[in-house]
């Protein structure tokens, strides 16, 4: 006989199954079958049972994983003797650094505080040029290099006057997939974990909300895209801006620096057969 309180949700259920669509659509583009899948599931689910549903004073068990989890103790066993690797891949890291400072720091952009364009070389544009941008991250690496790496990405172009110009407001390589499902990752977990922490009633809550608009035709749709992505990168740059500032105080005055955060934006549309009104999300 089943038990009642056993049974999942059914709201959640039907938000899970609403939210893994368009991931399954990615992994089936990808040529990721269901077994990989299961058993990506099934790392994971040990790894977060063995990681945050530890009883206290007690060590974590391959039986309780089983118990928390379902998953059988040999495949327990071996899951949780495996090591994988997480680290931030260094194309990644040293190029968002690059272009937080870029969009970031008063010498690189303009009144409005949008990226300048930059003379490739210190010696014709002195602090002020592309190489000058490089070497205030990363002194032992040649600018060259991120330049026609970038150039080969999509992430700037270089004018007839030897000026290099951000093609995006933002570090989303045109070709670069690494980078591109690194930062997928990063930002779809955080995401998430907003929306779990509030879920799951941990206070205080966190900022998740967004604007929900039907009935609206492609035209409407495609005017208020562009006032989203205006206004919403007037915010992040302006963010961006004070995340430095604090972050140079912090490393400054010794303080504990050990928090991390992140704020994004996104907009989506699509045709659909049914009008659900609208309506503002929390």
């Amino acid at each position: 006989m089943s038990n009642k309180s056993t049974q999942p949700s059914q709201s959640l259920v039907k938000a899970l199954r609403w939210q893994l669509r368009p991931l399954v659509k990615l992994l089936l583009k990808s040529s990721l079958t269901f077994p990989f899948i299961a058993e990506l599931f099934k790392e994971i689910f040990v790894e977060v049972a063995e990681k945050n549903f530890k009883l206290d004073g007690k060590e974590q068990t391959d039986s309780r994983i089983n118990l928390l989890t379902g998953i059988h103790r040999k495949d327990v066993k071996r899951l949780r003797n495996s090591h994988y690797d997480d680290s931030i891949p260094d194309s990644v890291s040293l190029g968002a650094q690059i272009v937080a400072q870029w969009i970031g720091a008063n010498q690189f952009t303009n009144d409005q505080h949008k990226p300048l364009p930059l003379p490739r070389l210190i010696k014709t544009g002195g602090d002020q040029s592309f190489e000058a941008l490089v070497i205030s991250v990363n002194k032992d690496i040649r600018s060259r290099v991120v330049l026609d790496e970038w150039l080969d990405l999509g992430i700037v172009s270089l004018d007839k006057h030897d000026q290099v110009h951000l093609n995006s407001d933002a570090f989303v390589p045109e070709k670069g997939y690494d980078e591109k499902a690194w930062f997928f990752g990063e930002n779809m977990h955080d995401h998430m974990a907003a929306s779990v922490h509030n879920m799951l009633g941990e206070k205080p809550a966190l900022l998740d909300r967004a604007v929900f608009y039907d009935q609206l035709s492609v035209q409407s749709v495609e005017k208020l895209q562009t006032i989203a992505k205006e206004s919403g990168m007037r915010l992040l740059r302006k963010l961006n801006r004070h995340a430095m500032e604090l972050q140079a105080e912090d490393i400054k005055n010794s303080q504990a620096n050990n928090a991390r955060m992140r704020f994004g934006i996104y907009f989506y549309h699509e045709t659909e057969q049914q009008s659900q009104g609208n309506k503002i999300h929390d």
